[in-house]
């Protein structure tokens, strides 16, 4: 195996501000993800049909503005870089909007749907215009195969503990207070400084690369975004990036509602959570070592798999406390290391194959294809939550019906493995490999020094 050269190494000190800039953001995903659907439901006690109705209506909005904003950052230029310019001045209004999400005001339905739509939207937008840029930089931070999962391992091993933070904290948190609703809107509070701080100091520890041969991008976005879409790299993993993360977000929106009313141990919840989110990070260096041996996409897909393999066992554990979910949370966390790895830094390949076929550097656009990919697979999911648990006749905070509870078993495990498992191929199959990036690497080697013979040549 070769191995980077050591001028192709990043420093230690760009991979830890890279990822501390995810560490807010981290808390705040798993806060969503985790609770926010039960948030709406349990705290702010809006029925799960309008609360999945009204984030799905927000996702209107989010099907513009990933690409959109990717393709303008692309286009920036500033003192401050492409694209840390919009972590700098974007910290503080996200922390804001982020606050707004948990605060949902005692009114008739169609005013808690205007405002849970409007503040989901508020908060996509914020959300889009400082990340997207952040994730960009894992293509314009190195161009080295391995180092960009090195960077995303340094950037997960910050975020997932932070993730951990968020899904094991926040209830204990919110039960610190005699109402849910204050709980909540201190949770709203808190986790938006953090995510504001974390963005600033990243940004302020990082610095692009320049001197990169970069044609001048496209001036309209639908255009820029027909050639992402004629990407076949990019189209083969997005599409199975999209379909794995949907089955992956029903298993985080239901894993709650599992523990409580399937094997009755709310109590347990947090330790729950935290054990699989512990797993998930102590996990991280063995598939960064494992995507060293193979290529990232097979890597991927047996990470995946073995995560798959475990939450089936779900489906078939008893209406009672066992410590068997403990054993479980072990497997999958192992697993589900993978996909806080491999995805993301294989969309910085597939900007680099972008880059050597059409001269740009579109690695915004790459990425805010991704972010809509990957928020409209989440925001379906917690649609397809509420939809599910009325169509099951869940109550909320009551013992449920076995009814119920054959719905929460069935999206928690056993049609997320089904559906997952059914990917495995096109990971296994995926074309992007190492030996065809060392390829595009050269090119794109020839293509830098030929620009600066260029822009150092005497004008006669």
């Amino acid at each position: 195996m070769t191995k980077p050269a050591q001028s192709d190494k990043l420093p230690l000190r760009t991979k830890l501000f890279y990822g501390i800039g995810d560490l807010g953001n981290a808390v705040v995903n798993s806060a969503i993800q985790f609770f926010l659907m039960k948030f709406y439901t349990d705290g702010a006690l809006v029925s799960p049909a309008l609360a999945g109705n009204a984030l799905l209506a927000g996702k209107i909005w989010d099907a513009v503005n990933d690409p959109l904003f990717g393709w303008f950052t692309d286009r920036t230029k500033s003192r401050h870089g492409k694209r840390r310019v919009f972590m700098l001045f974007g910290a503080i209004p996200l922390a804001i909007a982020i606050a707004l999400l948990w605060f949902v005001p005692a009114a008739d339905r169609i005013w808690t749907f205007v405002w849970i739509a409007a503040t989901f939207i508020l908060f996509d937008t914020i959300w889009t215009l400082t990340n997207v840029p952040y994730y960009a930089l894992t293509s314009e931070l190195t161009d080295n195969y391995d180092e960009r999962s090195s960077l995303t391992t340094y950037r997960m091993a910050m975020a997932v503990p932070a993730y951990l933070v968020g899904a094991a904290l926040t209830p204990a948190i919110v039960g610190m207070f005699a109402l849910q609703r204050t709980g909540w809107a201190f949770i709203g509070i808190a986790y938006g400084l953090l995510a504001a701080a974390a963005l600033l100091i990243s940004a302020a520890g990082l610095r692009e690369r320049t001197g990169l041969a970069v044609a001048k991008p496209e001036p309209s976005p639908f255009k820029s975004l027909f050639l992402a879409f004629k990407n076949r790299p990019f189209v083969w993993l997005c599409g199975t990036y999209f379909v794995i993360n949907l089955s992956f977000a029903f298993v985080k929106t239901l894993m709650a509602y599992y523990i409580e009313y399937q094997l009755l141990m709310k109590a347990e919840t947090t330790l729950v959570m935290g054990l699989m989110l512990v797993c998930v990070t102590i996990s991280l260096p063995f598939w960064q070592w494992v995507g060293r041996k193979m290529d990232k996409g097979p890597a991927y897909g047996l990470g995946m798999a073995a995560g798959a393999l475990a939450i089936i066992l779900t489906f078939f554990l008893p209406h009672q406390s066992t410590w068997l979910i403990y054993v479980i949370a072990v497997l999958a966390g192992f697993g589900f290391s993978s996909q806080w790895i491999y995805p993301w830094a294989m969309v910085a390949d597939v900007a680099d194959y972008d880059r050597a076929e059409t001269g740009q550097q579109r690695s915004g656009m790459y990425y805010g294809v991704w972010g809509l990919a990957t928020k409209i697979s989440e925001a379906l999911a917690l649609a397809a939550v509420g939809w599910i648990l009325t169509g099951f006749h869940y109550v909320p905070n009551v013992e449920q019906t076995p009814q119920a509870l054959l719905g929460i078993r069935l999206f928690f495990g056993l049609v997320p493995a089904a559906i997952i498992f059914a990917s495995l191929p096109l990971l296994f199959k995926y074309p992007l490999n190492r030996r065809r990036h060392a390829e595009i690497r050269a090119r794109l080697a020839a293509m830098d020094a030929a620009a600066q013979r260029d822009n150092t040549s005497p004008v006669a």
